[in-house]
């Protein structure tokens, strides 16, 4: 049973163009977020998904340097992105991962494979209702719903969000849903706005170089200890990219 990684990275962010290649500790914050997914222990391989646009030679030259498989493919399509990954690197699951959650939890990833294979689900996820910070966000679904979503997929949103067709068609899905206790979804630990960077180097700057493989609890001890630090991005909404991307479906005439 495989299961591979597709991490979608752009160098065209709306927000913050550049995200993921601005440094933080030395190093881009997408080297840094594959550093934190190469330790989950069930993933067999990563794969970068990116674009054909210049701009994102940059993550192609990245990937190249640190030995990373890497599809590129339509910009704004990245579902079709996803689905041409899978399709060059086959295995049987995928993990989505995008490139704006550098804090990414590798145990959090194990666990939330581990419910996917143990329940049989076509889609499983910890975010369809929030319990973890957002940025810590994982979706694991089977090759073949990623294969049917790409052929059913009609809204924008469902194009540029991959998972979106599978979430609007539930009844014709499978779905697990990871809980975790306490309730953690308050924290906002994404990259989208220049606040946002601005935490998450903070982050870095305080525990990385003692201990590369900081946990989740890691970063929570430290807030608590820090509480200032929260105040840095905390009033930025969840899922604003999503959401503004359903507004622009109404636009568009679908419903």
């Amino acid at each position: 049973m495989s299961v591979n990684v597709i991490l979608q990275a752009r160098f065209s962010s709306t927000r913050l163009p550049g995200k993921v290649l601005k440094e933080i500790v030395n190093k881009p914050m997408l080297a840094l977020q594959i550093e934190r997914i190469k330790t989950a222990k069930l993933i067999d391989n990563i794969i970068i998904a990116t674009s054909i646009e210049q701009d994102d030679d940059a993550i192609a030259n990245l990937c190249a340097k640190l030995d990373i498989p890497c599809f590129r493919g339509n910009l704004n399509d990245v579902l079709d992105r996803f689905y041409h990954s899978a399709k060059q690197f086959p295995s049987d699951h995928v993990v989505r991962l995008t490139g704006d959650c550098p804090l990414i939890e590798p145990e959090i990833i194990d666990q939330v494979i581990t419910l996917h294979l143990k329940q049989g689900a076509d889609y499983t996820s910890n975010c369809f209702i929030p319990c973890l910070p957002d940025g810590l966000d994982v979706e694991v679904f089977t090759k073949e719903a990623l294969t049917q979503s790409w052929q059913q997929a009609k809204k924008p949103s469902e194009r540029e969000h991959v998972t979106q067709y599978i979430l609007n068609h539930s009844k014709l899905f499978t779905l697990a849903n990871f809980q975790y206790s306490p309730d953690l979804s308050m924290h906002r630990w994404t990259v989208d706005e220049p606040n946002d960077f601005k935490f998450v180097e903070k982050i870095y700057q305080n525990l990385y170089q003692n201990k590369p493989k900081f946990t989740m609890k890691d970063v929570l001890i430290l807030l608590e200890q820090q509480p200032k630090l929260i105040e840095i991005n905390n009033e930025f909404s969840r899922n604003q990219g999503l959401n503004e991307s359903k507004a622009f479906d109404k636009e568009q005439g679908f419903e």
